[in-house]
């Protein structure tokens, strides 16, 4: 038998625009002689829908659609459909909606597997709208027989896993399982929407790969693509053969339609993997693209200042939706130094992009006189350096509300984790583009971003990073070195290391481990003030990571 897997790029909530791509893919597919098309998790309502499941009319959406899918599969030339979607809860009481995988063919829905672990964990909350299957069990279908999972239930193999977070294992019982003639299943399909972080896709394979060589059963994962909010989606859907060797895998960050043969094991199609600064490259871009697309928007907006984060994003951006449709502001003060304005446009001219200048001296001016009765007798600081930056968020936001172009931020993730940034300042925005990418990284982007022809200045590259908010300033005056103060914070936000673990591992002194951890919680306030983050590490800024606001917690730790 042929199948397909069609990774496609669906938009929350939309039902019509989803449909029409599941039912395009699927007769592509036809066409091409698959006689099951497999789509991802929630292809038809896309994913995550969160708390539109709470609406019985989004609910209602979903079953319409699907039906109109199983209605399609009667007509010539269209395969079965495999895809999943959120249904109306079977039982009562309990949640009120069930996530399920729906093979459909000859017109009808055939069959219903629904979803049985449900992750609770990092950026998930299934538990919170869903209810979990009981029983799952195996289908029929040309011949073979079919074990199909939804996404989390392939991810608790104990074998794969040293600690699991469900006490069963649906895929065992599935693969271990037979129909009542005894006939075991021949394949494993699992419909995906698995959030990218470096590193996913081989974890990803390496599993399902775990998983098929131990039951000797061939395995296919059929992967959402694209960015959803903070959410990004790397898609790479793929095939391993009864050995765990993959034998199919398609694209990665963009749509794609994989076929395979089933009574083939030796590679079909594979593309090979994208990983490292590429794949986080890829992530990044393609995570503006849909952002800006799916909220409505065409044009994005920039601050410029010369640095090296306002240049990586701009890149990006560019990359993302088109020279023409990204606008930077260069907002020099009287601490910008000249390097800074000619970086800034010396960026824009290599972009090609819109640049416009906007010095804030006057601004700043006016509103340190009309703060004169107060700060009167008042050293120049905090406040003052402050000042500048939300002058220039104030630009920025009233060119987005004259035109509307979408704000992006420009704050690293090293920054975020120690306030070193400005609220209603340099932290005003639509979306956080970097705000996962420590500082360090950010050098590498940029690099890659060089790696054809001089995109960002190289004196953007090599001159010490600075706010220029006070003369003379560098970042280094307020914060350790950036390689010193980038593995400290990895280990304390996405490790959750305690202060003496990472003195212990890092050999580092534990009075500057102290204050980076001090930073850290101090500025919770501000990161969940944030824009939305574009999610590329394990643990990002956001909905997978929730600490209080009033809390002691080095006091007592």
């Amino acid at each position: 038998m042929k199948i397909a897997l069609a990774q496609l790029n669906p938009t929350v909530g939309d039902f019509k625009g989803n449909t029409a791509r599941i039912l395009e893919y699927a007769k592509r597919a036809g066409e091409a002689g698959a006689e099951l098309a497999v789509f991802p998790e929630l292809a038809i309502p896309g994913y995550p829908p969160q708390d539109l499941l709470e609406d019985d009319n989004f609910l209602a959406h979903c079953q319409r659609s699907l039906d109109t899918i199983a209605q399609a599969t009667a007509q010539p030339g269209m395969p079965a459909i495999l895809c999943g979607t959120a249904l109306e809860s079977a039982t009562r009481p309990g949640k009120r909606a069930r996530n399920i995988a729906a093979l459909c063919y000859d017109g009808k829905v055939q069959f219903i597997q629904q979803k049985m672990l449900l992750p609770f964990y990092d950026v998930f909350d299934e538990q919170r709208y869903f209810q979990p299957a009981e029983s799952q069990s195996l289908v029929e279908f040309r011949g073979e027989v079919l074990a199909i999972t939804i996404c989390e239930d392939a991810w608790n193999d104990k074998d794969f896993w040293p600690e699991r977070f469900y006490a069963n294992d649906p895929v065992e019982r599935l693969l271990d399982g037979s129909l009542p003639d005894g006939r075991k299943p021949t394949h494993m399909l699992n419909i995906s929407a698995s959030p990218y972080w470096e590193g996913k896709q081989q974890v990803r394979r390496s599993m399902i790969g775990a998983i098929a060589k131990r039951h000797g059963v061939p395995a296919a994962m059929s992967a959402q693509v694209g960015g959803n909010d903070s959410l990004l989606f790397d898609g790479a859907s793929f095939v391993v053969n009864r050995e765990g060797e993959a034998v199919a895998v398609a694209k990665s960050f963009e749509e794609d339609l994989l076929l395979f043969d089933t009574t083939l094991s030796h590679p079909q199609t594979v593309t090979p993997v994208v990983d490292g600064v590429e794949a986080a490259w890829q992530a990044l871009a393609m995570g503006i693209r849909d952002y800006v697309r799916k909220c409505g928007f065409s044009k994005v907006l920039i601050g410029l200042s010369g640095g090296i984060d306002s240049a990586v994003v701009a890149a990006l951006a560019v990359d993302a939706v088109g020279k023409q449709n990204v606008m930077g502001i260069g907002m020099p003060s009287e601490y910008s130094s000249s390097g800074s304005v000619d970086d800034a446009l010396a960026l824009a001219n290599n972009l090609g992009i819109q640049c416009e200048i906007m010095a804030i001296r006057e601004t700043f001016n006016a509103m340190d006189k009309a703060l004169e009765p107060v700060f009167t007798g008042t050293p120049f600081g905090l406040a003052e350096e402050n000042m500048q930056a939300r002058i220039r968020g104030t630009l920025l936001m009233s060119v987005s509300n004259k035109f509307g172009h979408l704000v992006l931020t420009t704050g690293n993730k090293s920054e975020m984790s120690v306030g070193y940034c400005t609220l209603y300042g340099d932290m005003v925005g639509a979306l956080a583009v970097i705000g996962d990418v420590w500082k360090t990284k950010v050098y590498q982007l940029a690099h890659y971003a060089n790696r054809e022809r001089e995109v960002i200045p190289q004196n953007t590259i090599t001159k010490p990073p600075s706010a220029e908010l006070r003369p003379d300033q560098k970042d280094t005056d307020s914060l350790p070195p950036y390689e010193v103060l980038d593995p400290i914070l990895q280990a304390y936000v996405e490790r959750y290391e305690s202060a003496e673990e990472i003195v212990t591992s890092q050999g580092v002194d534990r009075e500057r481990v102290e204050q980076v951890l001090r930073l850290v919680e101090r500025s919770e306030y501000k990161r969940q003030q944030a824009a939305p983050v574009l999610k590329v590490t394990a643990k990002s800024f956001g909905t997978g990571r929730r600490f209080p606001l009033a809390a002691r917690i080095r006091q007592q730790l």
